[in-house]
């Protein structure tokens, strides 16, 4: 059944959005703003709200960019044990989008065709497996997963999403929110929501290798947290500490850090990018040429088993040394299709450019 899954992967970890607001009387929508310091500066940020950015950059050109194709070593050992092994990988050539797709662009796609996402449609009760008179009605308005960080430290990831009725691609931080910006990535979608978009626009969500390569883009691997002027992630001891170097808290405009080699952006930090292979923890060294990933029967998740994941890369402004080392382009996690989170992006490929 196509629809938003309760037990759900955002941001790198396995959160349990639904089930830990059907069992815990403690959960409540934070509504605590930023709070001042006794030095009179402000600390990181204390709500959903304050993940609003304001700053504006020079948007690139929408243009699709072509990658001839090539080889490279696909993967990493350096630091998470489903990213590798390593193996020289090819990839014929194809065309792909220089930034995320934007919320600008969703809304042209939206305006031609009437579309309605998964997180603005009712939940069907059904799908959460309890009764339906154990689940509260907020769960079953329209809504998305939420980043909202914790008022004290804390590594229960439970503690730093919530599912929040009312936030949708037009409004990312909730109802009382700003609008979306409109050359800001586009978050709260899932799967079938993209796969939409990339038809009406002849696209296609990347495999995982096409991905990587074009993240690579012939530099050397590297592990350390790219500086603040080269990618959006998280500055500070995460989920409560963030410095902002950077320039952002949250999610930044397009076209604010500096492109890779083939002129593409943000393709590690700023939101994780779907792409369209199942996911199955370290690569098969055998599947070299064009790889597709596994079979969805294959496909298996340890942290969210009983469903088959995509895979995501590149990690997002919430990565930070101390709990997601993913600002990188091998990284790769597994992505439930079904709901959408504040965090999470796409980009598309093209076999050929569209009206050719």
């Amino acid at each position: 059944m196509a629809g938003r899954r309760w037990t759900t992967r955002v941001g790198g970890n396995r959160s349990f959005l639904i089930g830990m607001t059907l069992v815990s009387a403690g959960f409540v929508l934070s509504a605590c703003g930023q709070v001042e310091r006794k030095d009179g500066a402000q600390s990181s940020p204390g709500s959903a709200l304050d993940f609003a950015a304001t700053t504006t950059c020079t948007a690139p050109p929408d243009t699709p960019v072509r990658i001839d194709g090539g080889t490279f070593t696909m993967g990493s050992a350096a630091v998470y044990a489903e990213e590798g092994p390593e193996r020289v990988t090819r990839v014929d050539g194809f065309w792909i989008d220089p930034h995320e797709v934007t919320n600008r662009q969703f809304a042209e796609f939206v305006a031609a065709t009437g579309y309605v996402t998964i997180a603005e449609k009712p939940v069907d009760p059904e799908q959460l497996g309890v009764p339906a008179e154990q689940i509260p009605a907020f769960m079953l308005e329209p809504g998305s997963a939420v980043f909202t960080p914790p008022a004290r430290p804390s590594q229960r990831y439970n503690d730093w999403w919530e599912y929040l009725p009312g936030a949708k691609w037009q409004k990312p931080y909730g109802p009382d929110g700003p609008d979306a910006a409109p050359d800001q990535p586009v978050v709260h979608l899932a799967w079938e929501d993209m796969i939409a978009y990339g038809k009406w626009k002849g696209g296609r969500i990347p495999t995982e290798a096409e991905w990587e390569f074009a993240a690579s883009a012939g530099a050397e691997k590297y592990t350390e947290q790219p500086a603040p002027k080269r990618a959006n992630s998280w500055q500070g001891v995460f989920p409560v500490v963030n410095s902002a170097q950077d320039g952002f808290a949250g999610i930044a405009p397009v076209g604010c850090f500096e492109p890779n080699a083939f002129g593409l952006y943000d393709m590690v930090g700023n939101v994780w990018e779907v792409t369209g292979d199942y996911f199955r923890p370290g690569h098969d060294p055998s599947d070299k040429d064009n790889p597709r990933g596994p079979s969805e029967n294959a496909a298996y998740d340890p942290l969210n088993p009983g469903m088959p994941s995509r895979v995501m890369k590149g990690g997002s402004y919430l990565c930070a040394p101390n709990y997601c080392q993913r600002y990188r382009p091998e990284s790769r996690q597994g992505r439930d299709p079904g709901l959408g989170a504040s965090n999470v992006g796409f980009r598309l490929v093209y076999d050929q450019l569209p009206g050719q």
